[in-house]
């Protein structure tokens, strides 16, 4: 089966399962809101979704970050990345470059099943189910290499100078790779990772890797040697928790090395200090505009990027609200994120 139709469907149905039991929805309720998408939610239900309550923001969340501009791509965003002060996006089959004011400035044909993509010295990485390619920005072919095993389904990637992590959502370990395609390792949790859908995040902060072992709620930190150095989260609606069946599903990182977070089911972006202390719910799902999909989301100085069907979104801290919000007193003395410049 192919990736649009397997991952979409899985994505969908941990979705569903997430806001269902959340919101103690019967599968033929659920069945019902696919039909009848208007109407068939309990008050108190619609209530938590348009307003925010029951995401750790509550009914009368402001949230800190506004948006400031957006852009429509061509296609539905598969993944995208930040190269210097251009993004790359990857929609099916090609992979386009934008300025920031959502310019296009060059594209180029890419395979399908495209699960994710990554930038590291201007050379732009492709994630696969089972290999990766490597171009550079003209989009020529510089190498690519298969997986190291023939059972493999790729999820995401992140990129370092001390080499490529992958998550398998197959096998369920991450598979290290050289920047030049040779394996490495496999690097397993001590706490088995269990990976429902595909919602495997991974990044790298400061020469720590952290990935999502979403089944478990957990975020899990290993050195690039693949030790294990610990974990946090735990299961639940309210900020500092995580919901549904298996979340998160994407991890970035600020320029602090705060950790970032984005859910789906009821879909959130939060923030957390590297110990694992919560700092705040950023932007709610009525901010982000609904749905069950999670955002993929980067950080870029003062300014959040998010990526929703075929849209790029930037978002802003919002001076206004500050007394309202939890992440004007989060304790970070200099986070880039709140000294918004012009």
């Amino acid at each position: 089966m192919d990736k649009i139709n397997r991952k979409k469907f899985l994505q969908l149905l941990g979705s569903l399962v997430a806001g269902g039991s959340l919101l103690s929805v019967s599968g033929i309720f659920l069945r019902k809101m696919f039909v009848i998408p208007k109407g068939m939610l309990p008050a108190s239900a619609e209530n938590s979704l348009t307003t925010g309550a029951g995401t750790g923001a509550g009914k009368d969340y402001v949230s800190p970050y506004k948006l400031v501009s957006s852009f429509k791509v061509h296609d539905a965003i598969e993944a995208f990345e930040l190269l210097d002060e251009r993004l790359v996006v990857a929609t099916a089959n090609s992979v386009s470059i934008y300025d920031r004011n959502g310019t296009l400035t060059n594209n180029f044909a890419a395979g399908s099943n495209l699960r994710d993509i990554s930038a590291d010295a201007n050379l732009i990485y492709l994630l696969f189910p089972t290999r990766i390619e490597v171009y550079d920005e003209a989009g020529g072919l510089v190498r690519e290499w298969m997986a190291c095993s023939d059972n493999s389904d790729y999820c995401s990637f992140t990129v370092t100078a001390g080499g490529v992590f992958v998550t398998d959502a197959a096998n369920k370990n991450i598979c290290k790779y050289t920047n030049e395609g040779q394996f490495v390792k496999f690097i397993n949790s001590p706490n088995k990772f269990v990976i429902p859908s595909y919602t495997f995040g991974i990044t790298c902060i400061d020469e720590v890797i952290y990935c999502s072992n979403s089944g478990r709620h957990l975020i899990e930190s290993y050195t690039l040697d693949g030790e294990y150095l610990g974990s946090f989260g735990k299961a639940g609606m309210q900020g500092g928790r995580f919901c549904g069946c298996c979340n998160p599903v994407h991890l970035t990182k600020t320029s602090t090395g705060e950790i970032i977070t984005s859910e789906k089911g009821l879909p959130r972006i939060s923030c957390y200090g590297r110990d694992g202390e919560f700092r705040s719910v950023l932007i709610d799902n009525h901010t982000l505009g609904g749905g069950h999909q999670a955002y993929e989301v980067k950080v870029d100085g003062d300014k959040m990027l998010v990526a929703g069907h075929n849209q790029i979104s930037i978002y802003q801290y919002d001076k206004s609200p500050i007394a309202k919000t939890a992440c004007s007193v989060c304790g970070v003395s200099r986070c880039e994120l709140r000294e918004v410049r012009s």
